[in-house]
């Protein structure tokens, strides 16, 4: 370690960009404090830990596939890394994910989203219903079509916030079990605001609180769920995902809801349940043991800030990852951690940048830490050039994309709503 009192990095939230940030800063030599009075308790203890840069993939948003997409190259390694750093089993699956359309008005929308993402260049397969049906017969039978995206994976959000924590400790990161309410109350060299929707009021940055509720249902018996597959639904015009976990849970989701209350409500929990059963029957015999709510921070432009303040080059946010936090927490947290070992920033991070939401000039680089070691570059890791995430406008429609959710809320926010049955 550097240094034997201030620390050279200070992390405000414990969730998994946090953590996994200061896992990486640590590993380079670096000392790291972690704040957070409660860490993995926020917005990732609610996830469903979907990896995909496929069905995520949205119109108008290609700075966004891209990053994507790239971090979701890095999840294998980045998984087995900390798999065996750690020996916790991440629930890390790669079955790949069918998405699929119970209408005819459901098939047509998703078809225009299937033909924009075949025109990127990202591999989405569609399907005929009998071909879906062969994939997992449990399907409802009236289904009109569907599509398989092989590259989108799932991992545990819990047990990645477990290994990371322990990873984290093991590299020499002091966790320090109290809420920031000031930056000036932290005594680093450099700090990384990871901090959720808390963000906000630390930074006057722009991260809205963005209502997410979302159902887990357990397979009679504690059996493994009838399906393996991460399962995506259009059902009479409604969105729906089921998760399977190994362990017989059934992850359901997620409402998307523009306000700040955590309340459980029956409508969210019936809307959920019909269209998930609609797309999946068998669903109807599983326990229903937990209905919880969180908060998603949210941008204006639906991109993660990743980069220093532009009046506080010592103060760099990692934030906003809105419904994205789990794929791009290994990416951020090397772009972050890379940036604080060497002064330099990526050019990946250059429209990532909180200043695009400010009239000051992006800062383009600052010195590096006194007495660190220069990382590595991923090249000289690898042994081959590093990928960087496509730098393409926002209003671009058109290409291929060869590219390349969430921080922790600060005490105010960071609460989750829950209802168990069990």
């Amino acid at each position: 370690m550097v240094g034997t009192g201030r620390a050279d990095v200070a992390v405000v939230g414990g969730g998994p960009i946090g953590l996994a940030v200061a896992w990486r800063c640590a590993a380079r030599g670096m000392r790291v404090d972690v704040y957070d009075d409660d860490p993995g308790s926020g917005a990732s203890d609610v996830a469903a830990g979907m990896l995909a840069p496929v069905a995520e993939t949205y119109f108008g948003e290609r700075v966004l596939t891209g990053l994507l997409v790239e971090s979701a190259a890095r999840w294998p390694g980045f998984a087995a890394e900390l798999g065996e750093y750690t020996g916790v089993d991440l629930g890390y699956r790669t079955e790949g994910t069918l998405t699929v359309a119970l209408t005819s008005d459901d098939l047509a929308e998703a078809e225009r989203l299937w033909t924009y993402q075949r025109n990127l260049g990202l591999p989405v397969t569609p399907l005929r219903p009998a071909e879906l049906r062969e994939r997992e017969p449990l399907l409802a039978t009236r289904l009109r079509g569907g599509a398989f995206a092989p590259g989108d994976h799932q991992v545990d959000p819990r047990r990645l916030v477990a290994a990371l924590r322990v990873a984290a400790e093991r590299a020499g990161v002091n966790l320090v079990p109290r809420p920031v309410r000031r930056l000036a109350e932290l005594d680093a060299a450099a700090t990384v605001v990871a901090a959720g929707c808390g963000t906000a009021a630390l930074t006057g940055l722009p991260v809205r609180p963005v209502k997410g509720q979302i159902l887990r249902l357990r397979a009679p018996g504690g059996a493994t769920p009838g399906f393996r597959h991460v399962i995506r639904g259009h059902a009479d015009g409604r969105g729906v995902y089921l998760v399977p976990r190994i362990d017989g849970e059934v992850v359901v989701g997620a409402t998307v809801e523009e306000r700040a209350d955590l309340a459980v409500t029956a409508g969210a929990v019936f809307e959920l349940l019909r269209a998930a059963t609609e797309v999946l029957p068998e669903l109807t015999e599983y326990e229903l043991v937990e209905a919880r709510s969180g908060l998603r921070p949210g941008t204006p432009d639906n991109a993660p800030l990743l980069g220093p303040l532009p009046d506080r080059p010592d103060v760099v946010v990692a934030a906003g990852h809105f419904r994205h936090g789990i794929v791009l927490t290994p990416l951020t947290a090397d772009l972050v951690a890379d940036l604080l070992a060497t002064g330099v920033p990526d050019p990946a991070l250059a429209p990532l940048s909180p200043a695009r939401f400010a009239e000051l000039p992006t800062p383009t680089a600052r010195p590096a830490r006194p007495g660190a070691a220069s990382a590595p570059s991923r090249a000289d890791r690898d042994g081959k050039p590093a990928a960087r995430p496509a730098e393409v406008p926002a209003e671009a429609v058109d290409g291929p994309v060869t590219g390349g959710r969430r921080a922790e809320p600060d005490d105010e926010t960071k609460r989750v709503g829950r209802t168990r049955w069990s």
